[in-house]
């Protein structure tokens, strides 16, 4: 297929999402064979979040990741942010998300202040925005000093002997499981080609260190298939 060109992306990417929203969290699940909750709740535990903490969960879709931070910690204050406003009216809707703000949000222009969150998050956020760096950058923004800033995403495999599994998984079963589930193959077609030019766990370190993120760090899972990476933002200097 071919996909949006930047120009295109943010519009083309906000209307796929509304479509799916009521499907999206079902899909999830069945594409990963249910592992999408053990990896959030790994993204949790490499936050780092002190008591009485703040969370942002940039890209929170229907809510899952910020909706767990509240069920794991009952004093945190959790914001989930999207821009698109179906996901979340679907997240609205969910048992575990009565007590979560969500907030209609550019990814690459949050409404928060400097120096706001101890942790901010995404899940599956940055291989749909134009510009990583730049969003990398804003999330560094509004963490707080010594913060953490957090991607869980995809990532193109490099194994020779699994990559055709994968290839043949992502680009052939899913969006015919896609097209049955939620009546949308284009969207599905869509998902799994968003992966082929997507930065390696490697590169996708270096986009963070180049928005002003230290001490990167990965972890691969699912045979490499799946990363969660963590930077810090640095204290601010003394006077």
């Amino acid at each position: 297929m071919r996909l949006p060109d930047l120009a295109e992306k943010p519009t083309y990417v906000n209307r796929m999402f509304a479509r799916i929203a009521p499907t999206y969290d079902l899909m999830n699940r069945l594409m990963t064979f249910g592992q999408d909750q053990r990896w959030r709740r790994m993204l949790l535990d490499l936050c780092n979040l002190p008591p009485h903490g703040r969370l942002l969960d940039v890209g929170t879709g229907t809510g899952d990741i910020a909706a767990s931070a509240l069920s794991r910690y009952p004093n945190l204050r959790s914001v989930g942010a999207d821009f698109t406003y179906e996901m979340m009216a679907v997240g609205k809707q969910r048992a575990d998300t009565q007590s979560l703000p969500f907030v209609q949000a550019d990814t690459l222009a949050l409404p928060f202040a400097d120096n706001t969150f101890d942790a901010v998050v995404s899940g599956f956020l940055i291989r749909n925005v134009v510009d990583r760096v730049a969003a990398f950058r804003e999330q560094a923004r509004v963490a707080k000093p010594g913060g953490r800033v957090l991607c869980l995403e995809t990532a193109p495999p490099d194994n020779a002997l699994l990559a055709p599994l994968f290839r043949l998984y992502f680009f052939r079963v899913a969006p015919l499981v896609g097209a049955l589930i939620s009546g949308d193959r284009q969207a599905y077609t869509y998902l799994p080609h968003s992966t082929v030019d997507f930065p390696s766990p490697s590169a996708l370190q270096r986009v963070m260190e180049a928005a002003g993120l230290h001490h990167v760090v990965y972890h691969e899972l699912m045979l490499g298939a799946v990363a969660i990476h963590v930077g810090t933002k640095l204290d601010a200097p003394s006077d």
